[in-house]
Formats: C-alpha cells, sequence, structure tokens
C-alpha cells in the first residue's frame, strides 16, 4: 500500500466516534429487555408514575435534571415534555436503565465517593478527570460562581466543605457537589458524591456518565450566568 493511502487509513480509523457508533449496541439491547419489565412494579421500585394508554400500553413519566420525560411502554421510545426534538442518546440509556436496573432500596442518606461503588475504583481516575478535577478547575477560586451555577439547576444546600449542594438528577439517585476552595497551602479540590443506595437504581459505568453530566452542565450554567 502506498504510504499516502497508508497514512489516509490511519487518519480514518483514529477519527472520534459518534455517540450513536459508541452507546447504539448498549440502547439495541435495553430496548429488547425493555418490554419485558411489568410497567406498573417498575414505576413503584423507581419511584415515578405509570399512566396506561391502552390494553398493552402505557408510559412513564421521568423527572431527569428538573425536566419531565414520558417514556413509552413497551417500545422504549422517549419524548421530552413539551419538545418535539429527539432526546439525546446518552440521556435514552440513562432513563431506560434506570427503569431497568431500579429495585426499590430506599435512599440511604449517607454520601459515598465514586471510588466506593461497585466496580468504582477501577473507574476512578477517569472519573475524576471528567467530573471533580473539571470542576475544580471551574470553580476553585470563586464560591459564588458555584453557588450561582448550582441554584441553576435546583440545587440544594449542604453543609460539606466551602459550599456544597444536593442534585436530585433521579427520583432516586441523588448526587452531592463538595467544593474546598484554593487556598494558601492546598489547591482547589471538588468531589462528587453518590447516594449510598444509587447502586441500586443505575450501573456504575452509568453514574460515572450522570456525574460527568452534572459537572458538564455546573460549568456551562457558570459560562451562561
Amino acid at each position: 500500500m502506498p504510504p499516502t493511502s497508508r497514512k489516509m487509513r490511519t487518519s480514518m480509523d483514529l477519527k472520534p466516534r459518534t455517540p450513536e457508533e459508541i452507546y447504539g449496541p448498549a440502547i439495541e439491547k435495553t430496548r429488547h429487555a425493555f418490554p419485558h419489565l411489568e410497567p406498573q412494579e417498575a414505576a413503584a421500585r423507581a419511584g415515578i408514575s405509570y399512566h396506561i394508554l391502552g390494553a398493552k400500553d402505557g408510559q412513564f413519566h421521568v423527572p431527569f435534571f428538573g425536566e419531565l420525560y414520558h417514556i413509552h411502554w413497551p417500545d422504549g421510545t422517549i419524548q421530552k415534555d413539551a419538545s418535539p426534538e429527539e432526546v439525546n442518546i446518552t440521556s435514552r440509556i440513562l432513563l431506560l436503565h434506570y427503569l431497568l436496573t431500579a429495585d426499590g432500596t430506599p435512599l440511604a442518606g449517607q454520601w459515598i465517593a465514586f471510588r466506593n461503588l461497585p466496580g468504582g475504583l477501577g473507574y476512578d481516575a477517569a472519573f475524576q478527570g471528567r467530573a471533580n478535577f473539571r470542576l475544580a478547575r471551574a470553580f476553585g477560586t470563586s464560591r459564588t460562581t458555584f453557588e450561582v451555577a448550582a441554584r441553576s439547576l435546583s440545587g440544594d444546600r449542604l453543609g460539606f466543605g466551602d459550599a456544597s449542594f444536593l442534585f436530585r438528577l433521579l427520583p432516586r439517585v441523588w448526587l452531592a457537589v463538595v467544593l474546598h476552595l484554593a487556598d494558601e497551602e492546598f489547591p482547589a479540590d471538588a468531589n462528587i458524591l453518590f447516594d449510598a443506595a444509587a447502586s441500586h437504581y443505575l450501573p456504575t459505568e452509568d453514574l460515572a456518565v450522570l456525574g460527568g453530566l452534572l459537572a458538564g452542565r455546573l460549568v456551562k450554567a457558570a459560562q451562561i450566568s
């Protein structure tokens, strides 16, 4: 093969994959499993409502990041309340996995770090970069900026660190962000924590994605405000 062709092939092989290419197999697997749910039992386990539409179908109503999503059963199609836009594939997977994973375990009322989730230690380095380090860079010198961003996402104040907020991202998946500001002795530090029951509602890989989404939305909110 000529050198130029080899170079072109390498360039194509390294082209970043789209979310659809990355998550497509996962969404297909989830959609195959979804029709086997008993919908009313699943709704009770997930802490959400289910509305019967016909003899063989219905709709879950799931609040997610402060917005209401309608999930049709049994086909798993999802629509955001009052929006014609297609729901992105990441949100679709998280919402469907929430319904498939939920087992009704009560919220624990205790916070744990990502590394303490089942299998979390193996993902922890990536999670630090995706979420915690990103938050520390964005907010480590400004508590006010963090507080404004957190409130814009309906965060409720907690009493940890220099500033901290609770985010009810799904009815039974609660996250907290704790910020320690930089000072003369220590660099800034931020930590996303999870209610200890979180693994009863989403797989650890999904909780990593959810933490990254929360970090991204907080940073974006700070840039807009």
